[in-house]
């Protein structure tokens, strides 16, 4: 009798022997061997193995070790196959449900679209069996794994298992759910942050007012405002973008009740003083990390509570603002049909900022009480004014006609969004432009979509004019579109060489050696923060 032959009697007896199966230990053991034997016996190993894998617990770690060399197997038919027989082993059996998914979770990092819709189906299947089990396989590789394999579980969990529903995600596996993600952020990158943000918002927290402040307190604790150190803030584009990011989660959750106050004073006390302003992110993309500050820094200060010291920090605002509103250097009969220079999109967030604290705190105004601060300022604004105006009647000429699916496509939508830009700043300026200034109007930011949801959509940054140029000629730019994270994205990537050491050296590299499912638990470690390998803290 061959093999193959074998494999099939084996099968019958196992089939066909009913209460006493159990003492049938030897041919269950010669179908475990035939993982080690040819494509078709690996394929009838892989389908006989799970059909009666309850029946033989002494064998169970031997029976599920033989499925995951299947599963690694250099046939992509037979990894495919060991794959999909996968849930079979987890049938009222718990422990063997947690080893199932934690090795699926490793999968998920596969780059062959076909073998990851099917770790897909198959980890779909086994929480279906058990749930709680399930995912603790996936968190345990969300403590343990590299940095792909955390990413690729997270993103699991945010785009398949939330969307479930409640006979699966019942109350008990949300509140797991929650607790796991409150340990992962203990040491996470940037994206990873994103992502626990995102999923935890996706559950009750993000329904509450309750929920709210706890994300709030998430996001808080790891932007660290307590940092002391002005010019480390400054130099290390890490701590800004851990900043930036913490700031961006934290602001759709913002409210009359929960107020951004902490978020706007360390902005105006540690990254608006002109010195640090300067310092941040000048080895990249300085203005589009600038931007990316100001954009969720004008979202946040709207309910923002009565501000300590807010004179000093009103100036704070009040000193940037004057980087983005140049002094006037021709007459207005030399300047004709060619605008200034201007960064729309800066001057934009800060006059806003600007606008809203004066409203809150009218008295702090310090360049007010100042003849000589205050003639500035105005012939600063009046200078910015003529140069909106004159692209206000561009933009305006250039969208006149339009049909609506030609403002549909993105020139258009951009120049709509330029348009909504200038006209916030026309606004303001007419309010600020008062003297001493008054705050009577309400603007919606440019890039926010007025509709029920929390946050809308961003766009991206308007500029007019080449930043220094000497012939003061138009040049419409391309609104940097390719900046390292331009707020259309929604995951942030982080520079090279951002991240810690702390890998796994399993699956994430592409020699298929990987760690067995099981052990390491999904606790968190201390001191909350993002991984990098400069600072053992975060």
């Amino acid at each position: 009798m061959d093999n193959i032959e074998r494999l099939y009697k084996c099968y019958e007896i196992l089939s066909e022997a009913g209460d006493k199966i159990s003492e049938h230990v030897d041919e269950y053991t010669e179908i475990l061997k035939a993982v080690k034997g040819t494509s078709k016996e690996k394929r009838l190993a892989s389908q006989f193995i799970g059909n009666f894998f309850k029946h033989f617990p002494d064998l169970a770690d031997t029976a599920i070790d033989a499925q995951f060399d299947l599963c690694e197997d250099d046939d992509t038919q037979i990894r495919r196959q060991a794959i999909k027989d996968l849930p079979k082993l987890c049938q009222g059996n718990a422990d063997a449900t947690i080893r199932v998914g934690d090795t699926l979770a490793q999968l998920l990092i596969l780059d062959d679209p076909t073998e990851l819709q099917q770790v897909n189906n198959s980890l779909l299947a086994i929480i279906k069996l058990d749930t709680k089990s399930s995912v603790t396989g996936l968190f345990q590789q969300i403590a343990t794994g590299d940095e792909t394999t955390r990413e690729r579980c997270l993103k699991f969990i945010a785009t398949k298992l939330l969307t479930m529903g409640p006979t699966v995600i019942t109350k008990e596996i949300e509140d797991f759910i929650v607790e796991e993600i409150k340990k992962a952020l203990q040491d996470v990158t940037a994206d990873e942050f994103h992502l626990c943000m995102t999923i935890l918002g996706a559950t009750k927290l993000g329904s509450t007012i309750t929920g709210h402040a706890e994300l709030v307190k998430l996001a808080t604790e790891q932007a660290e405002l307590n940092n002391t150190d002005t010019d480390i803030i400054a130099v290390d584009d890490e701590v800004v973008e851990r900043f930036i990011q913490c700031a961006t989660a934290a602001a759709p959750y913002f409210s009359k009740t929960i107020k951004s106050t902490a978020f706007v004073a360390h902005v105006c006390d540690k990254l608006l003083p002109i010195k640090t302003w300067n310092m941040i992110a000048t080895a990249v993309s300085q203005d589009q990390i600038q931007l990316r500050l100001l954009k969720v820094f004008a979202e946040m200060i709207t309910n923002t509570d009565k501000l300590d010291n807010a004179s000093e920090r009103i100036n704070a605002v009040y000193h940037v603002l004057l980087e983005y509103m140049p002094l006037p250097k021709l007459s207005d009969e030399d300047l004709g049909d060619t605008p200034p220079s201007f960064q729309f999109s800066h001057a934009e967030c800060l006059l806003y900022a600007l606008h809203t604290l004066g409203k809150n705190h009218p008295n702090s105004l310090s360049f007010v009480e100042d003849a000589e601060k205050l003639k500035d300022f105005r012939a600063r604004l009046q200078y910015l004014a003529r140069g909106t105006q004159g692209y206000i009647k561009k933009l305006e000429e250039a969208l006149k006609g339009k049909t609506g699916e030609e403002l549909k496509t993105e020139e258009n939508q951009l120049k709509q969004t330029a348009l909504k830009t200038t006209s916030n700043i026309n606004v303001l300026i007419r309010d600020l432009f008062h003297s001493p200034p008054i705050f009577k109007h309400d603007i919606v930011l440019s890039w926010i979509v007025p509709k029920n949801s929390k946050l809308g959509k961003r766009h991206a940054p308007i500029t007019f004019g080449e930043k220094g140029a000497a012939n003061g000629k138009e040049k419409d730019q391309e609104p940097e579109k390719k900046a390292r994270a331009s707020n259309d994205q929604k995951f942030y990537s982080p520079p090279s060489g951002k991240y810690s050491n702390k890998v796994n050296q399993n699956y994430g590299n592409n020699n298929r050696t990987r760690q067995r499912g099981g052990g390491g638990g999904s606790g968190g470690g201390g001191g909350g923060g993002y991984r990098n390998r400069r600072f053992n803290k975060y």
